[in-house]
């Protein structure tokens, strides 16, 4: 498998008056393309800090981050915008859609950024749409919607740049519990369709989806485990 993210002892502090916090002390994690993984960890562990940097939000203080053989560590504003427009596809916890905008010009939001033409967007959003089994919404705007079809909307726009990464951020925390079931199964078909998602939660069921699971505290990782309850399940599909 071919690496995607590869972290060598990043840092990053934060200068707050007279006060040093050091949000992430020293990370080296290696993620493989096609892989499924969960950061979790305490409030104030640094897993927000950490998907901040991985989402190319935020630079390390020190340390290096390679994205997809790119060395990100130290981009301008400007260049970190690119990549994260070409590279990443993120899903929020408040889903953060355009309230004025239907379904369809939400998902096709990142294709303007990207220079697309107008038919080529429709086209594509469209299809990332259908992907999440939301077609029949395209002209819906997020107040006629539910909280799950929201989050559907949210992760077809993630998608519709084909990024090499999608990264979630506590996506099932303001839905209810059969709604969050229901969403991280989606994300579960997107991962057996090739997609690498990387996510950050606090809640132990919603973890347990992800195929390695990476618990942060105190800035640090405290363990990196493959979560062997999905794979002796994967394993025992795999020989029936």
């Amino acid at each position: 498998m071919s690496e995607i993210i590869s972290t060598t002892e990043i840092a990053r502090k934060y200068v707050m008056g007279s006060e040093t916090i050091h949000a992430l002390k020293s990370i080296s994690i290696k993620i493989n393309k096609g892989e499924y993984v969960a950061f979790m960890g305490p409030s104030g562990s640094g897993k927000s800090t950490l998907m901040n940097i991985i989402g190319c939000l935020d630079t390390p203080s020190s340390g290096q981050y390679i994205l997809n053989n790119n060395d990100v560590s130290n981009l301008s504003e400007s260049e970190l915008a690119e990549i994260r427009n070409k590279e990443i596809g993120f899903v929020f916890q408040t889903f953060n859609l355009l309230p004025r905008s239907t379904s369809l010009e939400n998902v096709a939001l990142p294709l303007i950024y990207a220079g697309y033409s107008k038919s080529d967007r429709e086209e594509r959003a469209e299809a990332a749409l259908r992907g999440v089994g939301l077609e029949d919404r395209g002209s819906h705007k997020p107040n006629e919607l539910s909280g799950g079809q929201r989050q559907r909307v949210a992760i077809a726009r993630a998608l519709v740049n084909d990024p090499s990464i999608i990264l979630a951020d506590e996506p099932t925390g303001n839905l209810d519990t059969k709604t969050s079931y229901s969403i991280m199964e989606l994300f579960e078909d997107l991962h057996k369709k090739g997609n690498t998602i990387i996510m950050v939660t606090h809640e132990e069921d919603i973890a347990k989806y992800a195929h390695r699971i990476i618990r942060l505290r105190d800035g640090l990782i405290e363990s990196d485990e493959i979560n062997e309850d999905i794979m002796s399940v994967e394993k025992l599909t795999a020989s029936v």
